[in-house]
């Protein structure tokens, strides 16, 4: 029997979707033996560019970070590798790997001297600047050089700056000593009276304002007596600082800030005059000058950029990192990090999340070799549950015989006080933000808004209060009430908790809480913090209570969540010479692997997660400060 026969248009058909899946097939095909061949070029180039070059006597260790400075990076290794890779300037650097840079380079002798260039560091809060700042004024008084270059600076930048040696600023450059500040936007009026948005605000603290432009039109006495309590005793801390670093007069210091308008006049507009005429820099220099008064005191190098013997950041950690032992199976401290705002459930790096940040702590408890914790804070604080979960594991900790010790960074404020709270002991330095000790919840109702466009709610509940949290319809008075009533027993708990694990009453615990923010040296004389000191303080101290020596016996281990091998994988390619040189210049390479590497999630605003991420709750209360500057 003969097959049957395709008429010619059916012929064309089948004939056009040959072709086309002919066509499938080739792009497929190309894609991945692309993509193969890519992978396999990078494999080869991490084993032949792996490794780290000779680290050479006379050497200057170039500190000149592009990003942001972190307790805790907030985007995974292969994200980080790419954008080293492709010369991204707005990346991270992690606050111990430069402090553990500084103070390994005072005592190597290959380094001879370094060359600070903060230009393109986005600075954190002035806790986290002035444990840096203190690093590198050890690193001067050990003798060795420290010169300080910049084209622009701000006031944060110029805090690090100031302690070197020598500062030296372009001629067309400037630096400006302008003060803190502390404004925020207020939408009672665009949210009420013209999208007819009503905001529900309950709280508990005269001084918890975090959420008050929701529902008015300018800042509170209350909060502008508190803000600018503990910003004067930062201010003023700052210029101590600066003062001391530049050999001036703080009274001084203080008239030519105030007096600026009149300065620049003087200076006929020209800043970086106006700077060298205050003293706050040695010199006016370009890039160019700089180098060559580098290549003139320390070794040429005609292959290097500036044509004196350098190594960068990255590639003095690494080098650190090769003659860095493993914790192995010893006693040793653990650190683990709480930054950025804490929220329920799994948290990425750069979060705190409830079950998250718990299960790192309970990962301590459940070795055997963690002879003692430290937990360091920077955070603002978020959900009071997710807070609550983590404070429980601190006390089980402690419960097991291990010290825990609290590091505060630039903040730890709110729920980040609450999950300090319970340590054996709380080191904060003069400078970190904290208190805060107040609840709030926030219920919009937009009822009103949807009227504007002719929409109504309206329909059955088979009781009085089912329903009664559906933000379109207004909010019932005596519902007002239950949600304060919530509110009312978290801020008992807090202040509850406060006390008892600060051996004080709660009226002692309320007088300073309120909501009310305090500096770290205003904490301390309040009795919320212990100490002051920053993390390697109290590292010391967790060392001690746990038996394990002074600093240098001791060992440290971070605990964190660990990248996937991929991560590991890939990260080693893209930081080799070979493979990260591949990547910067291969189109090819940029439009494949960043499509294919994983990429840190956005997450939404604080407020609208807490808003609608309620897990069956109508009501959640918040411990937040929005207390940055």
């Amino acid at each position: 029997m003969n097959p049957t026969r395709r008429g010619p248009i059916a012929s064309f058909f089948v004939g056009l979707w040959d072709v086309m899946n002919f066509t499938r097939r080739l792009i497929v095909n190309f894609f991945f033996f692309g993509l193969l061949f890519l992978f396999a070029v990078l494999f080869l180039a991490a084993i032949a560019g792996g490794g780290t070059r000779p680290l050479l006597d006379r050497t200057v260790l170039v500190i000149a970070p592009q990003g942001a400075l972190v307790e805790q990076y907030t985007s995974d290794p292969v994200s980080r590798a790419l954008g080293k890779a492709f010369g991204d300037r707005g990346g991270e650097l992690q606050l111990r790997d430069v402090l553990r840079a500084l103070d390994r380079a005072r005592t190597d002798k290959r380094i001879e001297r370094v060359l600070l260039h903060v230009d393109d560091l986005q600075a954190g809060g002035m806790a986290s600047l002035r444990e840096v700042a203190a690093a590198i004024a050890r690193v001067r008084e050990s003798g060795k050089e420290v010169i300080a270059f910049s084209e622009q600076m701000d006031q944060k930048q110029y805090l690090l700056a100031a302690q070197a040696n020598q500062v030296y600023l372009d001629p067309m450059g400037q630096v400006m000593l302008e003060g803190l500040s502390r404004y925020r936007q207020y939408f009672r009026e665009g949210l009420q009276d013209k999208l007819g948005v009503d905001v529900h605000l309950f709280k508990v603290g005269t001084f918890k304002s975090a959420a008050e432009p929701y529902i008015l039109d300018a800042a509170s006495p209350a909060a502008k007596e508190a803000d600018l309590f503990w910003m004067n005793d930062v201010w003023q801390r700052y210029l101590g600082d600066i003062a001391r670093a530049r050999r001036l007069d703080l009274a001084q210091l203080n008239a030519m800030i105030n007096t600026m308008p009149q300065g620049v006049l003087a200076a006929q507009g020209d800043l970086a005059q106006l700077a060298l005429r205050q003293k706050l820099v040695d010199g006016l220099k370009t890039r160019q000058e700089v180098w060559d008064l580098l290549r003139g005191r320390g070794e040429a190098d005609d292959d290097a950029d500036g044509g004196f013997r350098q190594i960068g950041l990255d590639a003095y950690l690494a080098h650190l990192d090769e003659g860095l032992p493993g914790v192995g199976g010893g006693k040793h401290v653990a650190v683990v990090v709480a930054e950025g705002e804490i929220t329920g459930g799994d948290a990425p790096p750069g979060k705190v999340g409830g079950d998250s940040t718990s299960e790192l702590l309970r990962q301590a408890h459940d070795d055997d070799n963690v002879a003692a914790v430290v937990l360091r804070v920077n955070s603002p604080g978020g959900e009071v549950f997710p807070s609550e979960q983590i404070r429980r594991e601190v006390e089980r900790l402690k419960a097991s015989g291990r010290p825990v010790v609290v590091s505060m960074g630039d903040v730890a404020a709110s729920g980040g006080y609450w999950i300090s709270m319970n340590a054996d002991r709380i080191y904060a330095d003069p400078s970190t933000i904290t208190g805060s000790i107040g609840i709030y919840g926030v219920v919009p109702t937009i009822p009103r808004a949807l009227a504007k466009i002719g929409v109504h709610t309206d329909g059955v509940g088979t009781t009085p209060y089912a329903g009664a949290f559906d933000l379109t319809r207004p909010l019932d008075p005596q519902v007002g009430q239950v949600i304060q009533s919530v509110i009312d027993k978290g801020y008992r708990d807090f202040t509850g908790r406060v006390a008892k694990a600060r051996g004080r009453s709660v009226e002692q615990i309320d007088a300073i809480a309120q909501g009310r923010v305090w500096s770290g040296a205003q904490a301390r004389e309040r009795g919320l913090v212990d100490a002051m000191g920053g993390l390697q303080v109290a590292l010391d101290d967790a060392a001690v209570r746990a038996k394990l020596g002074k600093r240098g016996d001791y060992r440290v281990r971070y605990i964190e969540k660990t990248p996937t091998p991929f991560e590991r994988f890939f990260q080693g390619m893209a930081q080799s010479h070979l493979g990260a040189g591949l990547l910067r210049e291969s189109d090819l390479a940029r439009t494949l692997l960043a499509r294919a590497a994983p990429q840190a999630a956005r997450d939404l605003a604080f407020l609208e997660r807490a808003a609608t991420d309620r897990r069956g709750a109508p009501v959640k209360a918040v411990a937040y400060c929005f207390c940055g500057l």
